[in-house]
């Protein structure tokens, strides 16, 4: 828990540092609208794989989680938290998917240690999925995706859409919202 508390410290005080001279390209997709398909390269437990979004709507809810670049302070911790929540989100019937369009060749290596084999993590060269969800922000004349969290209805509407640079109420909120389609929807 004390490690726990410094890393939030610390990933508050670099987070803060980071949105001064960050800018959001565009706002994200709103609760309601349809969300973009794709097929990205991806990795589970540090193995090679594809992501298709549709596919995974096909078998329930989809968590989709943007984040920034593997690696940093606030992406670690959401990925720690994410890996944590899986097993229930598994047992409400939806698929966690992390998404950067930040050093992308790390995302294995990310996907065994930080995401701790649990779920996938796909690469975004070039932040044309984050793009196209209104989702990137610009950082020394680079495009990372910004860290929002969607919850994704197996019919593709948006059913959480949720944009802060503090991960902390990102997985708790996709649980929320999850949960509340799972009781309008009952498997």
């Amino acid at each position: 828990m004390f490690m726990r508390m410094n890393l939030k410290a610390l990933t508050a005080a670099t987070l803060l540092a980071l949105t001064l001279p960050v800018t959001s390209a565009f706002a994200a997709l709103q609760v309601g609208e349809k969300a973009p398909d794709f097929k990205l390269d991806a990795a589970l437990a540090g193995k090679s794989t594809t992501f298709s979004l549709q596919q995974a709507l096909q078998k329930g809810p989809v968590v989709l989680y943007f984040f920034p670049a593997a690696f940093s302070a606030g992406c670690t911790l959401e990925a720690h938290d994410f890996a944590e929540a899986t097993d229930e989100f598994n047992k409400q019937g939806a698929t966690v998917i992390g998404v950067t369009a930040g050093n992308t060749d790390q995302i294995a290596k990310f996907s065994q240690l930080e995401c701790r084999d649990k779920f996938t993590v796909a690469a975004d060269p070039g932040a044309k999925v984050a793009t196209a969800y209104k989702n990137t922000l610009e950082m020394k004349g680079k495009t990372y995706s910004d860290r929002t969290s969607y919850v994704i209805a197996p019919d593709g509407k948006i059913l959480l859409s949720y944009t802060d640079k503090n991960p902390d109420a990102h997985i708790q909120k996709a649980m929320d919202a999850v949960k509340k389609y799972r009781q309008a929807n009952p498997a």
